[in-house]
Formats: C-alpha cells, structure tokens, sequence
C-alpha cells in the first residue's frame, strides 16, 4: 500500500482563509475590476477548473473567487521551480494547495482531492502564452513552447486525470454492485476517505471539466510607476522579459482593467465516449495493483494489449484535450479592440494600407452592431451599453482612442491628415517577451481569432460602411437608444432600488420612438418629454402626426422612464445630450425638422434652439419653466448639498434622496423625485434664461394661465428674450400643466398649424 500522497504537501485550510480574507483587502486598492460569470451552476459542478494563461495574477485568483463564490477548496499545479527549496514562499504555496507539476504520484494527489470534494485548477497551456496566439494555419489549437522554441499541442494532463478518474469511478461502481468490498477498502485508505460509501457516493458523480477563459480589458502599455522604480533599481541586470512582465502586469493592477473570467459549459467527458471508449475505460479499471500504479498509467510496451491500450487511451485523452481547449477559447470576452484589430486585419490583409479615419471609425462601429446581433457571442459591457461605445464616429469614444494610441505609439499606425496609415510592423514577428508591448494589435487579433463571428463582423463591416446610407446608420444609433434604456433599467433593479421602485406607478413603456412612414414629408418633428415622465408622455401626439406623413423620434431624456435611482444619478446636460442625439438620428429621414418639447422638455428645445444645429426648422414648446408655483424649491440646492455631504461622510443615502410627487398623470411619471433632480432642473433653468437671446428660429409658446405647476409669467418671459423675430404665445384657458397630453384648449391644433407651416416652407424649398 502507498502513502497517501496529499500528506505530503498538506493544504492547510486557515493558511487558504487568511489569504482570502488578505486579498479582499488588497483587491479595495488595486484597479483590476474583477467580474466572475458563471450563470449556469459551473462553480458547483465542476471538479477540474481549466484557464487560459496571460499573466501571473491568473495562477491565485481563480483559486480565491472558487472559495469566496462557494467555499471549497482549490488543489492548483504549478512549475517545479517553484519548489526548490524550502522557504517561506513553497511552504506557503503548499499551504495554499500548489502542487508542482512534476510531483510523482500528481495525478493521483489530484484525484483523491476530487474525491475528497475539493476542485482543481490547471493552466492547460503550460506557460503564459503572451502572444495570445492559439490558433495555427490550419485552424487547430496550439500554442508556443518557449524552451523548444517551436509550437506544440496543449498539455493533455488535466485530460488524462478527468480520463482515469472516471474509470476509476467505473471500477469503484462495478466493485461495489459484485460486493467486492476488499478492494474497495484498500482504496478508500490509499485515498485517505472515510470509508466505503463515501468513496462510492464520490464515484457515482461524472467527472466533471469546466473550460474557462480569463479576457483583460484593456491593454496597457504605458510605463508604470513600479516598473520604473524596478529599472531604476536593478538597472542592466533587469532582463527585458522581466522588464515586459513588469510593464504589463503591473499596469492589469495598478491602472484600470477589466479582468473577465467566464466559465464555459461543463464538460462531462464520460458522457461524451463512444462505445469502444467506454470499454477502454472498463478495461482500465480491471487493475489490481495500487492505486499509484493506475493513476501513473505506464504499461510495459512489450505485449501487444498494453500497446493497444496506451494508442485508445491518447486517442481519448486527446479528443478530451480538444474539446475543453476549444471550450476555453469560445468563452473570451469580446471587446472594442478586438474589433478594432480585426478591421485593421480585414484592411491590411486585402491590401489598403490607408484607409480615411471617419471611415475607419463607421467600419469599427458596424462591427460592434453586427456582434450585439450575434447570441453566441460573450461581450465585454464596453460593447452592450452604449455609452460606453458612444462617439465611435466622431472620435469621441474613449475606448476606441486608447486603442489607436497604443496602435500609433508602437509604430503599427500613424495619423496623416484625415487618414490613417498601417505600417509593415503589424505582420513583422516581435520576441516573444516583446510582443505584448511591441504589437497589441496583433495581440488583441490572436486572443479574438478562435471566434468565427468576431471575423465575419469585421469583414462585413468593412465591406459595408463605403455604401452604407444615413438613414441606414441611423437606425442602428437609433436601436442604441433603445439598448441604453434597457441597460439604464436592468442596472437599476438591485435590492436598494426595490423599496422606491416597488412604489412606482408608472405602466407606460419608456422606451424612445421612432416613426417613419413609407412616403415621409420633407419635414421631421423631434418630440421632447418633461421632468419624470416618459416619451410615451407625447406618443399619441406623434403618432398623429407621423400619421400626417411627418418623420417623428420621440427621445427619452437620460434618467427617465426607467428608476428614480437612475434619475438621480444624471445631470441636466445628460439631458440635453439625450435632445441632441435624437435630432442627429431623425436628421437623415428629413430635410428640415421642428422641435416639439413639453416642460421640461420645452426648455431643452429652447436650449438645443440656442445652438443653432444644422436644418431646424422652428420650435414649438408647453408649459416651460422659468418660474415655479412651488416657492419651497428655492431649498433645493440646500437639501442637495446636505445629502451630498451625508454620502460623503457616511457612504449612506443622504437623509432627502426622494420626496414623493403627486403627479397628475402617474401611469407615466415617477412617483418620487429625487433632490438631484430638482437641483438640475433649477441649474437648467439659469442657463436657460442666458441662452434665450440666441434663439432665432421660428418659435410657438403655449402656455395655461392657470398652470399649478409653471408660473404663467413665464412664457412672457421666454417670449420677451427669445432672439428672433417669427415668435408667438399662446395662452391656453386651463388649470393643468400637461394641455398638451390632454390636448386642452385645442393644443394640438395650435401645434398642427405651426408645423404644416413650417412643412409648406420647406417644400417649397428648391435648393
């Protein structure tokens, strides 16, 4: 009988709790935004955890979200070289459950922990694959062997142990159905479980493998202060290799980077054997000798079934290999540089060496909309909300901007006048210690090249953005619209939002319109809505006029129809930049458009009006504030800061978030206001009153004289400092603020003549 080899190398279970505990502090100060994805129960399945290698802070923090996600303890292997010795560092490492990779009986060690109820954790690639390059000419898996200096196959280690195990397991189940209760003793003391039946309630479990990817975003290749205090220090004797880790790894922590760690399906390679298979795994399991023997698997060559058994054995074990390398490659998490990498590819690869930057821009942007259309695929939240991809066309996204600084800072691009311009080092091959600084690109390109639709998405983009029509682009910023109010309302539902949010009464769809119809008029109307409503606060209204044969948007401002939180999360700019877009988008559907806003909404109309953007046509508004019946806001600012100060000093809620607000159509309002907002409303309207005098399109002020909300006084002023000359008031005989969705007073009628005034200027247009 063989000692049991765990003993050996002991995992000592407070060691594993104080490091957790010691990382969850240390982790408060490091920039590394960790994100662990495992929607589909992987942590409590799997047996054999398996991920890809880029940088050193891959071999410990796996271990430690397994334990912090569920409890259990982690067996992982690691290089012997860590092993020389015995100082404080091994002694620590074996603590941890680090086992090296040359250990004896290892896939035993590893084995008898499976059975135990702990998890593994194995870098199937061996070393850290810096170049990111897993993918060779013809398609298959492998990867780059730094002491050969050639590539090679993954490791089948983690295969051939999830490949004995289940035989053993097999064995396990036969002996106990025949009774043979003496083998099965011997095993369970070799392993070092309790008894019998625990060892086979432990073999009735498949052997399960779970292939996982570890993705960082994004790359940084700026020098770091702890790279350039160790330079500094070491000076010649610092290796350029030691140089690079340096510079990389010490940016994953100390600078801002996304570290995706995505769990692939489960993978039970039993399950999956074909029939032969399955009695290769039965014959196995007729051995009698120790356990050491069995795991060890070294059969004499010199009688023919022992060659036999060791062909179908690599053969399964390399299938099995296979299948979990492709598992673990599927699940990268696709972000903007990837992209942005395969377009340069698509680009220099069939031959342009320049391409026109607003074009390059449109290309990349495609690509993102082609592969949120794509379910298979894992996308970085970079490319699900939009705000984080915002500005791609007009070189106002900061993701892109990092991106081509690194690609123009490393040589591979430049920027020449209004093109860019691909330099011959994007194909040139860096050292293998060099190329994560020398060539991201190229790196960012390997890391996406195992996903087939990331390829395609870039292929079509390129081929498709030459030709692509406005009112076509639109569209696609228009379904950005509606996917930033679907984001804006999934983070806002978590356990604190519940309390206000279950109060909530409005029932109304928030999300932003877009109405054009077949034979569309040469006008559009842009439709604004107030403070705590909605666009379907104005929709009936639109859809009237669309019904006319007028283009509509209606645009939700930033904050609205979603959760009070997220309103009290935005200013009155994020507002007026919600105006804005929706006038970009409706702008290629008409040649001219006209500015329709309620309330709030009004006074953003005017606002966008003072800017004086391309084609409008004139402004119609309701209801703008410039005063307020309520004289009690005049303490807005004080409870704003009060709460302000309350946060900062507590990191609580501040003692005012909310007051409640009795609106008068609730299924479409918010119930509560939030202090934030009130405090944005009163700073708009400072700016507003500033801004009148640059407005100088036509304009139509309606107002009720009896309005509990809006001081009537204040179209007289909007009217009085308004800059232009084609300018009326009408006030309305009414005691409600929304005459316009209830259409009091003939409102709509009033707008209607406005607009088909506005619509018979520009068809007479001829220029």
């Amino acid at each position: 009988m063989s000692a049991n080899p765990s003993e050996t190398y002991a995992l000592n279970p407070q060691t594993y709790e104080w490091s957790a505990r010691a990382f969850r502090l240390v982790s408060k100060w490091l920039r590394v935004n960790l994100k662990l994805h495992h929607e589909r129960g992987q942590l409590e399945a799997g047996d054999i955890f398996l991920f890809n290698h880029f940088a050193r802070v891959e071999t410990f923090i796996p271990q430690y979200l397994i334990y912090d996600a569920c409890g259990a303890l982690c067996r992982s292997v690691a290089s012997a070289e860590f092993f020389r010795g015995n100082d404080s560092i091994t002694r620590y490492l074996v603590e941890l459950g680090v086992v090296p990779n040359n250990h004896p009986q290892l896939l035993l060690l590893l084995a008898g922990e499976i059975l135990k109820g702990r998890k593994v954790v194995i870098f199937p690639e061996g070393g850290m694959v810096k170049d990111r390059r897993v993918v060779d000419e013809q398609g298959g898996y492998s990867v780059y062997s730094r002491k050969a200096n050639v590539r090679r196959k993954h490791h089948t280690g983690a295969a051939l142990l999830a490949v004995l195990l289940d035989a053993f397991k097999a064995a396990v189940l036969a002996d106990h159905a025949r009774h043979r209760y003496d083998r099965l003793h011997r095993w369970a003391g070799e392993l070092g479980i309790d008894g019998v039946e625990r060892l086979v309630a432990a073999a009735r479990k498949p052997t399960v493998i779970v292939p996982a990817n570890i993705t960082f975003y994004p790359l940084h290749i700026d020098d770091n202060i702890l790279q350039r205090g160790v330079e500094r220090f070491a000076g010649a004797a610092l290796t350029r290799r030691a140089s690079e880790e340096l510079l990389i790894e010490g940016n994953i922590l100390l600078r801002k980077t996304d570290m995706d760690i995505r769990l692939g399906d489960p993978q039970a390679p039993a399950s999956s054997l074909r029939w032969w298979q399955r009695w290769l795994l039965r014959y196995l399991g007729r051995a009698s000798g120790p356990l050491s023997d069995f795991f060890a698997l070294v059969p004499s060559t010199d009688r023919w079934d022992n060659r036999l058994l060791a062909r179908g054995l690599r053969q399964v074990v390399g299938e099995v290999r296979d299948r979990y390398m492709r598992g673990i490659y599927t699940e990268v998490t696709i972000n903007l540089s990837h992209l942005a990498a395969h377009v340069i590819a698509c680009l220099y690869l069939g031959g342009s060496r320049e391409i026109d930057q607003v074009l390059f821009r449109r290309m990349i942007y495609l690509a993102v909309k082609r592969v949120q259309g794509h379910r298979g695929l894992h996308l970085h939240r970079g490319l699900r909300n939009p705000v984080a991809y915002d500005g791609i066309i007009d070189n106002r996204c900061g993701g892109l901007e990092h991106f081509i600084h690194a690609a123009m800072h490393t040589g591979l691009a430049q920027a020449d006048g209004e093109l860019y311009r691909f330099s011959d080092k994007l194909t040139a091959t860096p050292e293998f210690d060099e190329i994560r600084r020398r060539n991201p690109v190229v790196v960012y390109y390997n890391e996406s090249a195992p996903i087939r639709a990331v390829r395609d998405a870039a292929a079509a983009a390129v081929a498709e953005a030459p030709a692509l029509a406005a009112t076509a682009l639109a569209r696609l910023q228009f379904d950005d619209e509606l996917l930033a109010f679907q984001w804006d309302r999934r983070r806002y539902t978590r356990s604190k939002h519940e309390a206000i949010n279950r109060q909530e009464t409005a029932t109304e769809s928030g999300a932003p319109y877009l109405l054009v119809p077949e034979q569309p008029r040469r006008l559009g109307v842009l439709m604004v809505h107030g403070f705590l409503a909605s666009p379907a606060e104005l929709r009936p209204f639109a859809e009237q006029l669309a019904g006319r044969g007028f283009p509509v948007m209606g645009v939700r401002l930033k904050g609205h129809g979603t959760s009070p939180w997220d309103l009290r999360e935005r200013g009155w700019r994020d507002w007026l930049a919600s105006v804005r877009r929706g006038y970009e988008i409706l702008r290629p559907f008409a040649e001219r458009i006209c500015v329709i806003g309620f309330s709030t909404g009004g006074a953003l109309s005017l606002l966008l009006a003072a800017e004086e953007p391309h084609g409008l046509a004139g402004i119609a508004v309701c209801s703008v504030p410039v005063k307020f019946r309520n004289r009690n806001l005049i303490f807005v600012p004080l409870l704003h800061t009060a709460n302000k100060l309350f946060k900062w000093v507590t990191s609580e809620e501040g003692p005012f978030p909310f007051r409640v607000n009795e609106s008068e159509h609730p299924h479409i309002n918010y119930r509560h206001i939030p202090i934030r907002g009130l405090y944005e409303l009163t700073r708009m309207v400072d700016t507003l009153e500033h801004d009148l005098a640059r407005v100088h399109c036509p304009a139509l002020i309606l107002q009720a004289s009896g309005d509990r909300v809006v001081d009537p006084k204040s179209a007289q002023i909007v009217h009085r400092k308004l800059g232009g000359h084609r300018k009326t008031v009408h006030m309305v005989d009414a005691d409600r603020h929304g005459i316009l969705n209830e259409d009091i007073g003939e409102t709509r009628r009033l707008i209607d003549r406005f607009v088909d005034d506005l619509a018979a200027e520009v068809e007479t247009r001829t220029d």
